[in-house]
């Protein structure tokens, strides 16, 4: 049955704690409650409830947290990126048409101040001084009777990334929010026992449901630091002793970079898991996980449209399969042709999605609906095939395709060949223009500290993996690859990113 978040909220002991930070006191899940309550009380008293968006620009951290659950319980959240530009601000700000927009004074002023021009109103938290982890208000002002919302309520309005078209807006619902908290729970098998550490960005979705909302739901706590950072990983685990953290390829790399100095602390872990989602884990990636952590490596497979989780790997230790981003974890998969025909085990296709956590479409785009469902079911843009056991695996976003003369390149195939290489760090394949060709297969390569192979060497590395047209013509080396606001290396525009492709194009 499926209900809204402030009553999925209640099921959980109020005495277990739902937020720490690093060197604030705890929040309990019954004082979040109260926040919870007194910020519908608060935004009734100013004429918001169910469905109003809120929008919220406040960096990474416990008040985060707790703002988006408290908005999302009475309203509609909408989070955005703190480090947008004021023409970025203008853009989305104007799209949402928010009735509020709530910052934190010193990472909100240029939010603010697009607020102000729009005639939007603003509110700038209030954190007391030695607060616990999580605690603010909006206003004195509260309302006795609150409109309460029903599972048909917007709780969540995100916007896709954008990367080839405008951004599309993205409602999602109590009962989406719901169902994939649930999902999520249910496949990680999360209890009140679990410790998680937050590194993932919360205006996205993986942050905001897998670990935030899930882990609440489930009695369980998280950690919300400021944000990633390589640099002081380990020492926030070392203090925190999580059970589990979640992130995205280019963060473990990072990590795993950092592992070798850090043995004492990696010697006293006792991760239950780690997770990686967002993007896809390459296998040399997830193995040197494995080895590091020595806790099951959990692939899992995500979007905006579908609340966050499609398919994940099992929990139980030796049923991950490197490659593969697990079975069905919520919602149903099949596999169509482009004509919508359902494809065979084994067969490549689209990955095509079905349930209760998938929205009922985009705002205001009937095109774009048109193009994204059929009959019932969400094309995700993704091809893939399902294999005899009902592990998914992802051949590519087939945008990403690399066509060389029609002949079909898999950057993620290219990906992994390349990354089994000892002097090769990160790597992402990506395509750039050519006139004869259409497209070439390009990479840009992060190299392991202390080597030097040449781009010949590297290609003649794959070459012998490899059919010679999925063999880079074009090698960079870079310090550092080039990533979007939430850690993900992006393929497409990268070429132009990089000076390697005309404007036009």
């Amino acid at each position: 049955m499926s209900i809204t978040i402030p009553e999925l909220l209640t099921t959980a002991d109020g005495a277990n704690i739902a937020f720490t930070a690093p060197k604030r006191r705890p929040m309990t899940i019954e004082a979040l409650r109260d926040l919870i309550a007194a910020t519908q009380r608060q935004l009734a008293a100013r004429g918001i409830g169910p469905s109003d968006r809120v929008a919220i620009v406040l960096p990474n951290g416990p008040e985060m947290a707790a703002c988006f659950l408290a908005v999302a319980s009475g309203a509609s959240a909408a989070p955005l990126n703190p480090a947008y530009k004021d023409a970025e601000y203008e853009f989305y700000l104007a799209d949402l048409r928010p009735k509020l927009l709530i910052v934190e004074s010193r990472s909100g002023e240029v939010a603010a101040a697009v607020a102000a021009r729009l005639a939007i109103p603003v509110c700038e938290l209030e954190i007391g001084e030695n607060a616990v982890a999580g605690f603010f208000r909006l206003w004195p002002e509260e309302k006795v009777e609150v409109p309460w919302p029903t599972k048909t309520s917007e709780a969540l309005v995100l916007h896709t990334s954008g990367t080839t078209s405008r951004p599309k807006l993205v409602p999602l619902t109590h009962a989406n929010l719901v169902a994939s908290a649930r999902n999520i729970g249910r496949t990680l098998e999360l209890s009140p026992k679990d410790h998680c550490l937050n590194i993932m960005p919360l205006f996205h979705i993986h942050g905001l449901i897998a670990v935030v909302l899930s882990s609440v739901a489930a009695g369980a706590s998280v950690c919300c630091t400021p944000g990633f950072n390589a640099l002081r990983f380990f020492n926030w685990v070392a203090d925190e002793k999580p059970t589990w953290y979640s992130a995205v390829p280019s963060m473990h790399q990072a990590i795993l970079v950092r592992a070798r100095r850090n043995e004492q602390i990696l010697n006293n872990l006792a991760l239950r898991f780690v997770r990686s989602s967002s993007a896809s884990l390459p296998p040399p990636v997830f193995r040197e996980l494995e080895q590091t952590f020595r806790c099951p490596v959990i692939e899992a497979y995500g979007m905006t449209e579908a609340t966050h989780q499609m398919a994940s790997n099992p929990v139980t230790h030796g049923q991950q399969r490197p490659g593969s981003v697990g079975m069905a974890a919520g919602p149903e998969i099949r596999i169509l042709d482009r004509a919508g025909l359902m494809l065979p085990v084994g067969q490549e296709g689209e990955i095509c999605i079905k349930g209760d956590n998938v929205m009922a479409g985009y705002e205001n785009n009937p095109a774009a609906n048109a193009a994204s469902f059929v009959d019932g079911w969400f094309r995700t843009g993704d091809q893939g095939y399902l294999d005899e056991s009902g592990y998914l695996r992802i051949t590519g976003r087939i945008k990403e395709i690399i066509n060389r003369g029609g002949e079909k390149v898999s950057p993620l195939e290219v990906d992994a060949v390349l990354l089994e290489h000892p002097a090769i760090a990160q790597v992402v394949t990506f395509a750039i223009p050519d006139e004869s060709l259409g497209e070439e297969v390009a990479v840009a390569i992060v190299l392991v500290e202390g080597t030097s192979p040449t781009a010949v060497e590297l290609q003649n590395f794959a070459a012998k993996r490899l059919a010679r047209f999925k063999v880079p013509k074009t090698v960079l080396f870079l310090a550092e690859l080039p990533k979007g606001p939430t850690g993900k290396v992006q393929r497409i525009g990268l070429a132009k990113t990089l000076g390697l492709a005309k404007e036009r194009l």
